[in-house]
């Protein structure tokens, strides 16, 4: 997903040069998951943003690899759907996927553009899928909270609960932060010992979410008070699915190394690593060689 407007960065994040050869951080994973044999990339991004991602990956990847690129739009909704009033944003990560159904048919993972998520994270992910074939069975690959914090400023983040290893709720909390000798939501007053799973939206998907996503969208747009800027989020729409006993979901533990950019004093920290990394020989430079 690389829908984004950069905010708090200040500028589109998701197309930033953070590689040692200029790679936009989202190659790094899709370097990854093409190593775990994943064969299909789908980017969904803004409308104005299609032509210029497409040259850039279609020009880097492998030519064996499928690609699509879609465009998120506020207007792309169930047949029948429309609403009235003005609306500026799209409507939420949960829209963003469904902006895939025509596209994908198998399982799937789903990714933010401007997060590195690690190598056995796809690995976790792809033997997930391998192991899990037709069954209505979804996995979230969980990060260990006090390893997802910013040092420049608050970050919202999913906190998950689990039995069994099967997620039994996820709580979004929008203004963690790390303090002198806390970790805390500034918003609720919620202490955290930092040592929680959180989702940082690295999720595997069945294709049945595509249709819950039609209806939730029907739904939810039907609400006149939620057509200004109301959102349906990725974790909200799974959440719906599990407490409707459409699905399961399976909280894998990650033991990679994730960063993001969430602010722009977070780019130093991402451009350092991803140059560590190359200089150790996790990755090569140039990332991609199609020659």
């Amino acid at each position: 997903m690389a829908a984004g407007s950069g905010s708090r960065y200040g500028k589109l994040k998701q197309f930033d040069d953070l590689g040692p050869k200029e790679e936009f951080l989202m190659e790094f994973s899709i370097y990854d998951a093409l190593n775990n044999g994943f064969d299909h990339i789908v980017a969904i991004t803004k409308k104005d943003n299609v032509e210029f991602l497409k040259e850039h990956l279609s020009s880097r990847l492998p030519k064996n690899i499928k690609l699509d690129v879609l465009a998120q739009e506020i207007n792309d909704l169930p047949e029948g759907v429309s609403f009235k009033g003005e609306r500026i944003k799209p409507w939420g990560t949960a829209h963003a996927v469904w902006t895939a159904r025509n596209v994908i048919k198998n399982a799937f993972a789903i990714i933010n553009a401007d997060d590195y998520y690690g190598k056995s994270a796809f690995e976790s992910a792809a033997n997930f899928i391998r192991n899990n074939r037709d069954q209505p069975t979804f996995g979230l690959i969980a990060y260990t909270l006090k390893n997802t914090l910013s040092e420049h400023g608050s970050v919202s983040r999913g906190v998950c609960k689990s039995e069994n290893g099967k997620l039994t709720s996820i709580n979004e909390h929008t203004k963690i932060e790390k303090q002198t000798n806390t970790i805390t939501d500034l918003d609720s007053g919620t202490n955290f010992s930092g040592e929680e799973l959180v989702s940082m939206n690295f999720w595997v998907c069945q294709p049945t979410i595509f249709p819950f996503i039609t209806e939730y969208l029907k739904e939810f747009i039907s609400d006149e008070n939620n057509i200004p800027k109301g959102e349906i989020y990725l974790p909200f729409a799974i959440k719906e699915m599990v407490a409707a006993n459409l699905i399961d979901v399976d909280v894998i533990p990650s033991e990679s190394q994730w960063f993001g950019v969430t602010y722009a004093s977070d780019k130093d920290v991402a451009v350092s690593e991803l140059q560590r990394m190359t200089d150790n020989g996790e990755y090569r430079s140039p990332l991609w060689d199609n020659d």
